[in-house]
């Protein structure tokens, strides 16, 4: 072996053993996983990248295996006890699973690093097999995420039975052609284990990236009404109220009510909404019962929806606007080129799961103009330069009003 590539090894390992991550700051974190890809992209073959592409899904299959029958509550249970070990014979006790489907799954998990292999039949919990406990938002996401597989999978055949043209409709889309159900949502209001495990995932951290809105929007100089009776905030499919919650205790006094709307199945979980915060359920499809307000809310909800159903959305949001209104929307914006990776899988999301798509600037004017606003400007905080990278960490805040 060539001494400097020796070398090279040995000191990568060096720094894989003394790393301490506890104190890295996300940013210098984030730099070191991206010279890392950089390093393996240059050391594999087409063949290496393939295999390592095409058997991902079954790690995250695995993972979602190991959640779906608990074995990660029945690690974690033994963590804490004696010297922190379980065994076979007690993750069959607590599961009921046959022994040989407990052993096959726990060694896949342990070829993944997700749990030490002690010994024959005896195993010993990490940081992230902790993490997977059934209480963890992050098992709850896995479950909602490898979900889509199976819809995923059935893209090829939908593309070719339908022409290779991109999907524009939400109800007769990749997710239709894969799973016997009119819509997604619909498909949630009837199946508890995927519906509670998708209002969890809507309420991580992961989904509030960069700043807030409001942070960068000149809040005190445009959003006024006169008293605590006139409606100042409307909430439009803001699931549990956490985007309300945080405005409300960054403005406290500003004037106004502040409304909540979603499906009656979402907001019966709003809870710990502090006082001035109303609860509307509300399907957006239909008639806005909120007239006149100062400024009616969107936060990832159009890129749910291909243009064909978000121009109706905002038509009803359009026909409640008085000449004052505003409407702002928070969504994703995708930069014309070199879109990053992180930012394509969330498209492809969308496509397979709503028929919809992420947008440019240029997608979300036109949608804008077809019902009916005028796209008055985009808002982005001072250090965001548009790059592919910034627009990746940080929403967009879409102003409009209506034509």
């Amino acid at each position: 072996m060539d001494s400097d590539i020796a070398n090279l090894i040995k000191h990568t390992n060096a720094v894989a053993d003394t790393l301490p991550m506890a104190d890295l700051p996300d940013s210098e974190r984030r730099q070191l996983l991206q010279a890392c890809d950089r390093l393996k992209a240059k050391l594999e073959t087409p063949f290496d990248t393939i295999a390592r592409l095409a058997f991902s899904a079954h790690q995250a299959i695995a993972l979602r295996l190991g959640v779906d029958l608990k074995l990660f509550d029945a690690i974690a249970a033994k963590a804490g006890q004696a010297d922190g070990s379980v065994s076979l014979h007690e993750l069959v006790g607590a599961t009921g699973a046959e022994s040989t489907i407990v052993v096959r799954i726990m060694r896949f998990l342990a070829a993944m690093s997700v749990v030490k292999e002690l010994d024959q039949g005896l195993y010993g919990s990490t940081p992230f097999s902790a993490a997977l406990v059934s209480s963890s938002p992050l098992s709850a996401g896995l479950i909602h995420s490898t979900h889509f597989i199976s819809v995923l999978a059935k893209l090829p055949e939908y593309f070719q039975t339908n022409g290779w043209k991109s999907p524009d409709d939400a109800f007769n889309g990749p997710f239709q052609f894969a799973i016997d159900s009119p819509h997604y949502f619909d498909f949630l209001s009837t199946n508890t284990y995927y519906g509670q495990a998708f209002n969890t995932t809507m309420t991580m951290s992961f989904r509030r990236r960069g700043q807030d809105w409001f942070e960068f929007f000149p809040v005190a100089d445009r959003l006024c009404v006169p008293s605590d009776d006139e409606p100042l905030l409307v909430d439009i499919g803001g699931s549990q109220g956490e985007d309300l919650k945080k405005f409300k205790a960054k403005f406290p006094a500003l004037p106004g009510k502040l409304i909540l709307q979603d499906l009656p199945a979402v907001v019966q979980g709003a809870c710990d909404l502090p006082a001035g915060i109303e609860i509307q359920k509300y399907d957006f499809f239909h008639e806005q019962p909120v007239k006149n307000a100062k400024v009616y809310f969107m936060r990832t909800v159009l890129h749910d929806w291909p243009d064909k159903q978000a121009a109706q959305i905002l038509e009803r949001v359009r026909e409640a606007m008085s000449p004052d209104s505003i409407l702002l929307i928070s969504e994703s914006m995708l930069p014309e080129l070199g879109v990053l990776l992180s930012s394509v899988l969330s498209d492809m999301q969308m496509m397979g799961s709503f028929a919809s798509l992420e947008r440019t600037e240029a997608q979300w004017k036109a949608l804008l103009e077809k019902a009916g606003f005028e796209l008055v400007h985009t808002w982005l905080p001072g250090q965001c330069d548009r790059s592919a990278q910034s627009l990746a960490d940080q929403p967009a805040l879409f102003e409009a009003r209506r034509i």
